[in-house]
């Protein structure tokens, strides 16, 4: 055998060998997904979210080619593979479907992987030793149990048992609050007393794995609650300004440190039935975790990038939560807003909630509804216009196709009626709200609902949509009252350049506008129906005369032209475009029905009705207004009609 040969043969073997090692390697990274060596079973969260992290990063990347499975076992790798995918995707847009899922199997790798056991488990969370756990770890625990009894409707369950939604002091504060402290939640938790098997303990353990993880840090279980919205990074102090104090005075960047002086990260609220809570005992921990949380629950259908330059994104989640975003430099810290709207519970009845003449307001809004009635709902932020809206929708008449323009999609309309024709535009980047509701001309809508009048444009052209485009138009306005709601919509036609005169601006506006719907949130967070409130226009009179002619001196000629002018200027300089009165008031915790409605309005709302809906109104009319003024209205005699108001003074019918 020659030297060449024995080389050859050398060869061969090395390469059959590395061969046989590249095989063996390839095999064993293939097999990642079945076998993992977890080298410190150090069982704190930390070390299980790191864990966590690694392991559905393997599970997603793993090459499934690779490994050799048969046809139908590669078919169910690679759905189980694309399920986690998408889970893992849609959870951090507030799916809570894809977050079941995903928490799910954190639970089965933790279980039966990482070796999780009743004996090590407190590691993590002291379950077993009371005095050791944090104010969040027995939030965190009784929301859990809860949760497991009332679901989604947990935390209004706790609030309500414990009566945490009043007005308190807490020290250090020289007035009331609305606040839920640790106190408060280490008491409840001492009351309830609650046993954990270690299957909760477990749930309890993933559920803070998966919040750092892919969820939204401390309000992660908050924020699905069925409650009015939570906002964070809204109180406390800046990072920026910390670092300007540790400049010139230490001693109050100790109490800082010590979190004695809340921090921008520390601010968590909840709007809980129109009142702001602070829940003092949850924190985001630090400036970096609320700019994570911010980064990302606005992130759902690719909104675009929220940037220094681009300083708020508004958006939608996708179980339809508005969100709003806002970080430096447009704001001072990076803070967000999510508004929830329950479509479930968006009714009149629920609304009014049996209050003394709540029945007979409740009529009353349908019939205007039903009497095609161009009406705006006026209010504060947070008082309740969207879900009045909301309740109205549902006694429009399915014969009639409604067109929605919104800034972000919150009513949501065709989840509670998906049976009927309903279409909602938004505003984007590319297409203002004026394009979209030009667009709204051109599709067959015979109701224009308008979530948020909120900008000139769009004032401008609800006008023109209520004279000519549509049977009728709801809308909603931030106005404080009826006036400075006429005020409103005038100035915003004269900004765009559609008019140049202030008296035929207005003019416009009192045509169109029927009836006001004023929506008031107290102090101490109720909402309620403050007035309905009926615009009547003016009549335009003739009061100039002739009588110049009869009279035989110049003298005398002089002095009628002058009462004639007289009466022109006064048109000209002080013209009264409008009355007002109020159709409903609430008056000492009741509902009271006041003045009748205008004759134009009765007679065409009777036109829009249809046979049952005329005759339940007819009586309506009667039972408030006496059977006189429909008999007059039908007759065109001027009606006569006593204001009830039980016992007090009527109000004069202008305001």
């Amino acid at each position: 055998m020659t030297i060449t040969n024995i080389l050859l043969i050398l060869v061969v073997i090395g390469i059959a060998g590395y061969a046989v090692y590249y095989s063996i390697k390839k095999k064993k990274n293939a097999k990642v997904e079945e076998t993992v060596n977890v080298d410190d079973k150090t069982y704190t969260i930390e070390k299980m979210i790191e864990f966590v992290k690694r392991r559905l990063d393997e599970i997603t990347k793993i090459n499934l080619y690779d490994i050799g499975l048969s046809e139908e076992e590669l078919k169910r790798r690679k759905n189980k593979k694309y399920e986690l995918k998408k889970a893992l995707k849609g959870c951090t847009y507030g799916d809570v479907n894809d977050k079941k899922y995903v928490k799910e199997l954190i639970f089965d790798l933790l279980e039966k992987e990482y070796g999780v056991t009743e004996t090590n488990i407190s590691k993590s969370i002291p379950f077993d030793i009371p005095s050791l756990l944090t104010s969040q770890d027995k939030f965190d625990i009784l929301i859990y149990a809860y949760k497991k009894e009332f679901g989604y409707e947990a935390l209004t369950e706790l609030i309500k048992k414990y009566d945490l939604a009043e007005l308190k002091y807490v020290e250090g504060e020289t007035k009331p609050s609305y606040v839920i402290t640790g106190d408060e939640i280490e008491e409840i938790y001492e009351k309830e007393n609650i046993a954990l098997t270690f299957s909760d303990k477990l749930a309890i353990v993933v559920q803070r794995i998966y919040q750092k993880y892919k969820g939204y840090s401390s309000i992660d279980e908050v924020r699905d609650m069925n409650i009015d919205g939570i906002s964070g990074g809204v109180s406390g102090l800046p990072e920026s300004f910390l670092s300007q104090v540790a400049q010139t005075d230490g001693d109050y960047l100790r109490q800082v440190s010590e979190h004695r002086v809340p921090r921008a990260c520390d601010s968590i609220w909840i709007f809980f039935q129109g009142k702001s809570i602070r829940l003092a005992f949850l924190s985001f921990g630090t400036e970096a975790e609320l700019k994570r949380v911010c980064q990302n629950i606005y992130k759902y259908n690719n909104p675009g990038q929220l940037s220094d330059t681009n300083g708020y994104k508004i958006n939608e989640m996708k179980d339809g939560s508005r969100v709003v975003v806002v970080r430096p430099s447009f704001s001072e810290t990076w803070a967000f807003f999510v508004r929830k709207f329950d479509v479930k519970r968006s009714t009149l009845e629920q609304w009014f909630k049996g209050e003394p003449g709540s029945d007979d307001s409740i009529e009353l809004l349908k019939y205007l509804v039903k009497g095609a009635r161009i009406i705006s709902i006026t209010g504060e932020q947070g008082c309740g216009k969207t879900t009045m809206l909301m309740g109205m929708i549902e006694n429009i008449y399915e014969t009639m196709n409604i067109r929605v323009q919104e800034t972000a999609f919150e009513l949501h309309l065709r989840k509670i009626y998906p049976t009927r024709n309903i279409l909602t535009f938004r505003e984007t980047e590319t297409i203002s709200g004026q394009e979209g509701l030009d667009v709204q001309k051109k599709t067959d809508g015979s109701v224009n609902i308008i979530g948020e009048v909120a900008t000139d444009p769009v004032a401008a052209w609800m006008i023109q949509a209520a004279q000519v485009a549509s049977k009728f138009t709801l809308f909603t306005h931030h106005a404080k009252t009826f006036p400075n709601l006429v005020t409103a919509l005038r100035n915003s036609m004269l900004r765009i350049g559609q008019f140049n005169n202030e008296k035929t601006a207005e003019e416009q506006v009192v045509q169109v506008l029927n009836f006001d719907i004023h929506l008031t949130k107290d102090f101490r967070g109720k909402r309620y129906v403050e007035r309905i409130t009926e615009c009547i226009p003016v009549e335009e009179k003739n009061e100039y005369t002739f009588e110049h002619r009869n009279e035989k001196t110049l003298e005398g000629k002089f002095d009628k032209f002058f009462d004639n002018a007289t009466h022109y200027f006064e048109k000209i300089t002080d013209k009264k475009l409008y009355t007002y009165r109020n159709i409903l008031e609430y008056v000492d915790g009741e509902y009271i029905i006041t003045n009748p409605i205008t004759e134009t309005n009765l007679k065409e709302m009777r036109l829009n009705m249809d046979d049952t809906d005329l005759e339940s109104f007819d009586k309506f009319v009667d039972k408030h207004w006496g059977n006189s003024f429909k008999q007059a209205v039908l007759t065109n005699a001027a009606p006569v009609v006593e204001t009830k108001r039980r016992g007090r003074k009527p109000k004069k019918e202008t305001e």
